[in-house]
């Protein structure tokens, strides 16, 4: 039986103003009801309050001093909503910021409103978006500069298909690839594959099974036997000839030059959301760098024929290691880059870096602290241990391949290359550690660590987007040489 709204919250009433509504009460109301609040102890007591909306999930951080915090969750509908009970708390001023966090983009929270249900507990209730939605609430220890936290997270019933959107995305760029070529088709008619029959000009060239959707679109890759599927069913496969007759169809399909691969590139903005990464002294934090040089380098890929970017995030919001992976393998990725800006406990400590993985040890004592620090990410960012999802892809993460590591280490060098026509290297050679960002068992995998954001000076490069462009160029024209020597292999059948 779905309960008003009115009796999820008690009313506050304040002096001079009228009863309010079934919605609960105002921002307003409930601050003003603060000052009387009978509980002057508090046994629960908040330190900040954070939303993180994303279109895979929407974290809500409730960060607070205790170990020991007990809460209760369930969900109602009409209209959708999902209440949060946390006991052994009273109303605190702080929990304002959460009522004015909400932004008007969040897929899947509409608002908050926030109550004393009962003398100990605080009464959360997020009206939704959605009705769809599958909560998860989970505690987290302090790490970091974070004290304890307890998190809400709230996904969609049906995880989104990150290759569906992907070719989505891509065929817009296609579409607007064609449309800037096609006045130029237009004025020369008479140009051979200027049209896509004799006589013909406009829109129409672009259905021509030899024009750019055809020969650079994912979906239009050839498969075994796609040729004879082209011919009517009583045609196929029962074309009879006489004895030295040649099949004039067969030499033109020979002829014909095979559809360009296009190659696949991850792109993995490290950190996001709950985790900054490293800060610098002027508060340059890593993960808003490492998004707009991945943004960057995307702009670059995706202009560039037969290549397309995918980012594993794009946007202020925290994916897990694990995850990542699983994105860059679900969108079938040739290529996986981590970007990132390094830390150390000197402030003159600076360089460019580039690391692979290592199942042997580190090869030095930097990349393995460098490992366990970006390993730690997972904990910072906030992870549900013994989640079920994120066993599956950890198991994936055992999987690499000493082909995997080789090829990672060619990619590795030839980006490392170009890194140091645009930054001083920190080390001449790639170095490899046990990242588990780059344990993808199938995709060359490297790590490029742009500059040392806990050097004053690289700090200052990092906020420059110059530099930014700098190091997009560098690592897309190590890209492009590693593929010159490297061609990929046919795609794969989809990644699970």
């Amino acid at each position: 039986m779905a309960l008003p709204a009115a009796c999820l919250l008690p009313q506050v009433i304040v002096p001079g103003a009228s009863a309010l509504g079934p919605t609960g009460f105002s921002a307003t109301a409930f601050f003003l009801g603060l000052s009387a609040s009978p509980e002057s102890a508090r046994a629960l007591e908040l330190v900040a309050v954070r939303i993180w909306p994303a279109e895979d999930y929407t974290r809500v951080a409730i960060e607070h001093d205790t170990s020991r915090i007990r809460y209760e969750t369930f969900k109602l509908t009409r209209p959708d909503r999902l209440v949060v009970d946390i006991q052994d708390m009273v109303l605190d001023p702080r929990l304002r910021e959460l009522l004015a966090a909400v932004q008007p983009n969040d897929p899947y929270i509409d608002s908050v409103r926030v109550g004393q249900f009962s003398k100990n507990v605080v009464r959360l209730v997020f009206d939704l978006k959605q009705g769809e939605i599958r909560p998860k609430v989970f505690s987290l220890p302090p790490i970091a500069q974070y004290r304890h936290r307890l998190v809400i997270d709230l996904y969609p019933l049906v995880e989104p298909d990150p290759l569906l959107a992907f070719l989505k995305q891509y065929e817009q760029i296609e579409q607007a690839s064609q449309l800037a070529q096609s006045p130029r088709q237009s004025e020369a008619p008479g140009m051979p594959g200027a049209t896509g029959e004799a006589g013909s000009t406009g829109p129409t060239a672009s259905t021509d099974s030899t024009g750019p959707t055809a020969s650079t679109g994912p979906l239009a890759m050839p498969t075994p036997g796609a040729a004879m599927k082209a011919l009517p069913s009583d045609q196929a496969g029962s074309i009879a000839r006489a004895p030295g007759m040649s099949d004039p169809t067969a030499s033109a399909q020979a002829r014909r030059p095979s559809p360009p691969r296009v190659v696949t590139i991850a792109l993995d903005a490290g950190h996001g959301g709950e985790d900054p990464g490293a800060v610098g002294r002027r508060g340059t934090r890593e993960k808003d760098v490492v998004l707009r040089i991945a943004r960057e380098l995307k702009r670059r890929i995706d202009a560039t024929p037969n290549m397309r970017a995918f980012l594993t995030r794009d946007g202020d919001y925290f994916v897990p290691l694990a995850r990542r992976v699983r994105r860059a393998r679900q969108v079938q990725a040739d290529l996986f880059v981590s970007i990132h800006a390094d830390a150390w406990v000197s402030p003159t400590v600076k360089g460019a870096s580039v690391f692979a993985l290592s199942e042997r040890g580190a090869s030095s004592a930097t990349a393995r602290y460098m490992a366990n620090k970006e390993n730690e990410s997972d904990l910072i960012g906030g992870v549900e241990v013994g989640n079920a999802d994120d066993l599956v892809a950890q198991t994936l993460l055992n999987m690499s391949t000493a082909a995997q590591i080789k090829d990672s280490r060619k990619l590795g060098e030839a980006v490392l290359s170009q890194m140091g026509r645009v930054n001083e290297l920190h080390k001449p050679q790639v170095e490899q550690a046990n990242f588990a960002v780059l344990r993808a068992p199938d995709i060359p995998s490297i790590l490029v660590e742009t500059a040392f954001i806990s050097n004053p000076e690289e700090e200052k490069k990092l906020r420059d987007p110059r530099y930014q462009r700098d190091v997009a160029e560098a690592v897309f024209k190590g890209i492009q040489a590693y593929l010159a020597q490297n061609p990929p292999l046919a795609k794969r059948g989809l990644a699970s």
